[in-house]
């Protein structure tokens, strides 16, 4: 098997959580093509043709041509992607973790981009900009009007070219501008922290490149404050998966040798393949097993994953195998279940198609596509309940988005009741001060899902939900 993923390029196993992120391993090359239909090959010649000649208007023949590629593609399923130059050169920053910028972790605050923090050792952590700085302008251009998407690409360029800042300090109460030289950035994906004496926190973001490495890094400061740890919580929420061998690799990391960790299975016989937990199915070539290193206390010591809404694909691969292997408990909310494999197939030195080809399936067999990980015990978010879990999206929302393959989908006729009373609720919270309606941080001691969790571990009570229940897919909708 070894060799069998070291010949092939990238395995894709992607996610919507407000923007595509995906996993990748496997590239294999197709020796041979389906039988192509002519008649209908002549119609579509036959319309390009006419577009060109007849449309009102010259068109550009290349945009055509992708514009038709990216429409074939997007009809199968919200997965399922054409990539021309630039997105391509995106989706591959995605998954290595690195990118050319300032080094900023962002989100949107009153139309301002806010810094939620600096990435240590990023020319913005060495420029002392702060957690909570609010950037006003990006060069000339005003941020007020800006989405997010946009603020990031102004920041983002070339390797030493400069990007001017300015920045407006609360505490400080003044406006300062700072000139800071774009570098390569590496995102930390990796977490964590003691959170008393014998308990820990650790959290993934993001299945990347360098995840497992600073996986092991990190397990290895916590056990050297404290070799006797008596719990473990590990913090999947939110986390839009990533790379599949990463996830093969953090699943194994807990589990004992050998043991299935996720199948997959779809038309191509290379589809059709079960990986465990042994190095040869995550060690990548000329590298060491990255595992070598870890305490062997990390194989049994008491485990509680933390699941939401948010986690998805690379993060149900581990929460589903540690669940199935009775490794650890799962806790939180149902995952979004992107249950699906992608390809990423090459079709030149700069574009690619990335395909749906498999469905992935837990120890157990269970599918997890369009359902995701049902915990072992739901956590709400806050002590007050879980507000607004009704209205974030989930793989079974998506339009097209495949069926899990093993049971008939079912509509939920209380779905949209509590998603019209969620959002009175937010339109409620929305009226609040900023500081008032944000849920805590995570890992923060105001934590109420961590809280549990660690109870959980001390054979404490734990605050269950009262409310939430399995949901199961719902039908699509033609």
């Amino acid at each position: 098997m070894g060799q069998k993923l070291k010949i092939a390029g990238w395995i894709s196993l992607g996610v919507v959580a407000g923007a595509l992120t995906t996993v990748s391993l496997q590239t294999v090359a197709r020796n041979a093509m389906a039988p192509l239909p002519l008649e209908e090959l002549q119609q579509l010649a036959a319309v390009f043709g006419m577009v060109k000649t007849d449309y009102v208007e010259p068109v550009d023949e290349k945009k055509l041509i992708t514009d038709a590629i990216s429409g074939m593609v997007s009809s199968l399923d919200p997965h399922s992607q054409y990539f021309d130059k630039k997105s391509f050169k995106e989706f591959r920053e995605g998954t290595t973790g690195r990118f050319v910028g300032v080094g900023i972790e962002i989100t949107q605050e009153d139309g301002l981009v806010k810094i939620v923090s600096p990435i240590e050792g990023s020319p913005a952590y060495r420029a002392g900009l702060k957690s909570g700085d609010l950037i006003t302008k990006i060069d000339d251009t005003a941020v007020k009007g800006l989405t997010l998407n946009e603020a990031v690409k102004r920041m983002r360029g070339e390797p030493n070219t400069k990007v001017i800042l300015s920045v407006f300090r609360k505490d400080e109460n003044r406006t300062f501008a700072v000139t800071i030289t774009r570098e390569e950035i590496k995102t930390q994906s990796v977490k964590a922290k003691l959170v008393e004496p014998g308990y820990a926190w650790i959290r993934l973001s993001q299945f990347q490149e360098r995840t497992v490495d600073d996986f092991v890094r990190k397990v290895d400061e916590l056990y050297k404050q404290d070799p006797a740890l008596k719990g473990l919580v590990l913090d999947l929420r939110n986390d839009p998966g990533g790379l599949l061998d990463a996830a093969v690799a953090i699943s194994a990391a807990f589990l004992p040798e050998n043991v299935t960790v996720v199948s997959t299975n779809g038309q191509l016989a290379e589809s059709k393949f079960t990986y465990r937990a042994s190095p040869e199915f995550y060690q990548r070539r000329g590298s060491n097993d990255p595992l070598k290193r870890l305490p062997a206390a990390l194989k049994t010591v008491p485990l509680v994953v933390l699941v939401n809404e948010g986690s998805a694909s690379a993060s149900e691969i581990v929460a589903g195998a540690l669940q199935d292997h009775k490794r650890a408990v799962v806790m939180g909310s149902q995952t979004f279940g992107k249950g699906s494999v992608q390809t990423v197939r090459p079709l030149g030195p700069d574009t690619a198609l990335k395909i749906t080809t498999a469905r992935y399936y837990t120890p157990s067999g269970k599918s997890i596509q369009a359902r995701g990980i049902v915990p072992d015990v739901m956590l709400d978010e806050t002590a007050e309940g879980n507000v607004f879990a009704a209205l974030r999206t989930r793989e079974a929302d998506l339009d097209k988005h495949l069926s899990n393959g093993q049971a008939a989908e079912q509509k939920d006729p209380e779905r949209e009741r509590a998603r019209d009373a969620a959002l009175k609720k937010l339109e409620e919270e929305a009226k609040k001060p900023p500081q008032e309606r944000k849920l805590p941080e995570f890992g923060s001691d105001k934590d109420f899902q961590l809280t549990q969790a660690l109870n959980r571990l001390k054979g404490l009570p734990v605050l269950a939900s009262k409310t939430q229940t399995e949901r199961k897919e719902e039908s699509k909708e033609n």
